[in-house]
């Protein structure tokens, strides 16, 4: 019997180590390396990006698309916190290419943000760049997109960031996951599309459809095969991963019949509540529960535009199936009733639900002292364009100025000191006061194009209030801010009172995010801590309004201690 229980010891010992070696060959994957330093070892997980044009057909047209990897949309990055990822970007198209790994803090690793001419010069085609990250301190749902032209429109993906091993949701573990990756189609050439409406002076068209996972869905024409859908059990839950890489439209989101319970958005963890609908703006990520706690059956989830300016948009709704387990593909599915499309309403509402977790494992820690105060207004303008079809030509700007692109990266014209790139003098707040919100203007009043940045001093805190204004029209606009997650401690409709609003703030648990939504005629106050050198963009994240000029960026100097400059740029980082 001893010997027999030795036989079983040995048998139960070589159990672990063949299930233990078969996790070490998962783990292969992602290219560990163990040397054992001083320093942390991190996981490496190495991705090849290949950037293709790729003939795909939506609404009965088919045209060429530059996709990576074939795939549209492209594919997901699934890292762990704590793990170190390398993307090689190869660059087969006609297009010059970077890619933003967008709400990633890259700290101090600006070289791996992606936006062109900010932190990187693009890739030529037929060149090759590897993106080199940490994942420190974030887990949840963010996204990577093309960062040049409107290529975005094809060119994005989801992250997803798994916390610890051993480390569960603050929330009900789901039966299974889901990534919703909401979008837009042209018929025609997007970068055509683009063009066409600079030489005019004019926005380009608006987009034929929106999407779900790269599909329009079965209320628009050639749908076979063009729906996606989604299987679900009877009282299971369901996590859905939702991000809107829409280039153009905040959009609202809902499943018939069901409720959503928000857990989190742009990689933070928010205090949970219960919604028929979300609104999701450009740039930004919500993670969703769901109970299939209904009649089992097919049900239609379904986005469509929100808008609440006198401005057209592509109102048509884009639809996916939420389909019940044995539940046959012959039963018609029923519609949400999404918010009326200029529902100002609930989307107020809805972002006022919006609170961080601001528990002991994920605290708030909002600035309460702020070094430095920033008032930004958004305005929109007309400058003359004798080829131009009215003789004008639309533009965008903060402070009455309107970025300019360089043609050499603002990082390294930075970090190696090359003059004449850009000015630091970007101004604090508008020369000219007025009535922001207030009867229409139509004047841009002398609107200044500039390479115009701000320079922060390491470390000190920021509150910046972005303020909409009636030049040519009010209008919601989101924007990103790449190399930071910042607080939203307060919103509000019509003009910003710096010397009453503040006492209204939320420096409690205000919502964490990476972007962030400017309302219709209103005003957004965020804060921020300056802790990541570099230089960093921020700009609205509707494409349309980017082009135009509406962006700017913050230089963040160096500071004092050994970890606290910029790190010094990889070997392969492409040439101007």
């Amino acid at each position: 019997m001893a010997s027999l229980g030795y036989f079983i010891s040995v048998l139960t010992l070589l159990f672990f180590v063949f299930v233990g070696l078969m996790s070490s060959s998962e783990a292969a994957i992602k290219k560990y390396q163990f040397d054992v330093t001083m320093q942390s070892s991190l996981d490496s997980i190495l991705f090849f990006l290949q950037i293709q044009v790729k003939n795909v057909s939506r609404l009965c047209h088919a045209k060429p698309i530059v996709t990576v990897n074939g795939r549209f949309p492209g594919p997901t990055i699934y890292a762990r916190e704590g793990d170190r990822v390398l993307v090689n970007v190869t660059n087969h198209a006609q297009y010059n290419m970077s890619i933003h790994w967008h709400g990633l803090k890259q700290y101090r690793n600006g070289w791996a943000d992606g936006p062109a001419y900010i932190t990187q010069c693009p890739i030529q085609t037929g060149s090759s760049y590897t993106y080199e990250f940490n994942v420190t301190g974030q887990r949840g749902t963010l996204w990577w997109h093309a960062h040049i032209l409107w290529l975005r429109a094809t060119v994005y993906g989801a992250i997803v960031i798994m916390p610890k091993p051993g480390t569960p949701f603050p929330f009900p573990q789901p039966a299974r996951e889901f990534e919703i990756l909401l979008g837009e189609w042209w018929n025609n050439d997007v970068e055509q599309v683009e063009k066409q409406g600079n030489k005019l002076g004019l926005p380009p068209n608006m987009s034929d459809a929106h999407t779900i996972n790269g599909k329009p869905g079965s209320l628009f024409t050639c749908f076979e095969k063009h729906t996606f859908a989604m299987e679900v059990e009877q009282g299971k839950t369901y996590l859905l991963r939702i991000i809107n890489a829409a280039l153009n439209d905040e959009l609202f989101f809902a499943i018939s019949g069901h409720n959503l319970t928000v857990v989190e958005v742009d990689a933070v963890y928010t205090k949970p509540f219960t919604t028929q609908a979300i609104l999701i703006a450009p740039g930004q990520t919500t993670n969703v529960l769901v109970q299939a706690n209904q009649v089992p059956g097919r049900y239609f989830m379904a986005t469509r535009t929100f808008m609440d300016a006198p401005i057209p948009v592509d109102n048509k709704t884009a639809t996916a199936i939420f389909q019940y387990k044995g539940i046959p593909n012959t039963v018609l599915p029923s519609l949400p009733q999404l918010p009326a499309g200029n529902d100002t309403g609930f989307a107020l509402s809805y972002n006022k639900k919006l609170r961080s977790l601001n528990s002991a494992q994920y605290p708030a820690n909002v600035p309460l002292k702020v070094d430095r105060n920033l008032f930004y207004t958004i305005g929109l303008g007309k400058n003359s364009c004798p080829t131009c079809v009215n003789g004008t030509r639309l533009l965008a700007s903060l402070n009455n100025v309107s970025f300019v692109m360089p043609q050499t990266a603002l990082l390294q014209a930075h970090y190696f000191n090359i003059k004449g790139v850009f000015k630091t003098d970007f101004p604090d707040r508008p020369s000219t006061p007025f009535n922001y919100t207030g009867a229409p203007l139509t004047a841009n009043l002398g609107t200044s194009r500039g390479t115009r940045v701000s320079k922060i001093v390491f470390n000190s805190t920021v509150e910046l209030v972005l303020q909409d204004t009636n030049l040519l029209t009010v209008e919601s606009h989101p924007f990103h801010l790449h190399g930071y997650n910042f607080f939203v401690v307060g919103t509000g409709i019509g003009n910003f009172d710096a010397a009453k609003d503040p006492a209204k703030y939320n420096l409690v648990d205000p919502i964490e995010r990476n972007t962030v939504g400017v309302p219709t005629g209103g005003w957004t106050a965020i804060r921020f801590r300056a802790d990541n050198p570099g230089v960093w963009f921020m700009h609205c994240h509707l494409e349309l309004h980017t082009g135009w000029g509406l962006k700017t960026a913050f230089v963040v100097e160096d500071g004092p201690g050994q970890d606290q400059s910029v790190l010094p740029p990889p070997k392969d980082l492409p040439a101007c």
